[in-house]
């Protein structure tokens, strides 16, 4: 299946609510790290691919019409030359700062934290910091090389990526830009919103003693 989605925007740009959307507007299932989560025998292709090795994307995303948010965004590049009719999806919050503080409260809070003792976990973990090392910055873990890094990244897509096949939004942008770029109508229902910062500790259990 070819994606007609590639997303460029990094996690905590409202990836989990354009999953939610893209999949009712396609009728077809959106790639995002929770796929990584559910399906962790596509660990080591991400590792392979995070360690520069080659790998099939055709066979990573098999069964998929679009795909956001990490590891997909580390490797936009690739995936956008692979799927060339796709568009580019470039995701970003209202400001660098707010990028990082919805990051660092979760995501980067989680890869801060030791391996865990179960051996797919910890192939998970030590695939998601080595591509933030790799493929985003060395010092992710730092407010200030973080959101330089977030901002390169968008300048580079912007760059890159011809006016045509891009398409920007921000959480609050709503259904019209991607309803425009696929050519499908606007539903008549909200926008979803989901996996706030408070959801997503929730979920994870980061406020537990």
């Amino acid at each position: 299946m070819t994606l007609r989605v590639v997303g460029a925007g990094l996690g905590r740009t409202g990836t989990h609510s354009l999953k939610i959307a893209l999949e009712q507007l396609l009728g077809a299932p959106c790639y995002h790290m929770f796929e990584v989560i559910g399906h962790p025998e596509s660990i080591p292709a991400w590792q392979a691919a995070v360690d520069g090795q080659p790998v099939d994307w055709d066979a990573i995303m098999e069964g998929y019409e679009a795909a956001v948010d990490w590891p997909v965004s580390a490797f936009w590049r690739e995936l956008a030359a692979a799927n060339p009719d796709a568009v580019v999806l470039l995701s970003t919050r209202s400001s660098a700062d707010a990028w990082w503080k919805s990051a660092n409260d979760t995501i980067f809070e989680i890869s801060r934290r030791e391996a865990p003792p179960d051996p797919v976990m910890r192939a998970q973990m030590h695939m998601a910091q080595a591509m933030l090392s790799k493929r985003f910055t060395p010092n992710w873990a730092h407010e200030a090389d973080a959101t330089r890094a977030y901002e390169a990244h968008n300048a580079a897509v912007r760059a890159e990526v011809p006016p045509e096949r891009l398409v920007e939004w921000q959480p609050g942008d709503g259904w019209e830009p991607l309803c425009q770029a696929l050519d499908v109508p606007i539903p008549d229902e909200p926008f979803p919103h989901v996996n706030s910062t408070d959801d997503f500790r929730a979920m994870i259990g980061l406020d537990q003693p």
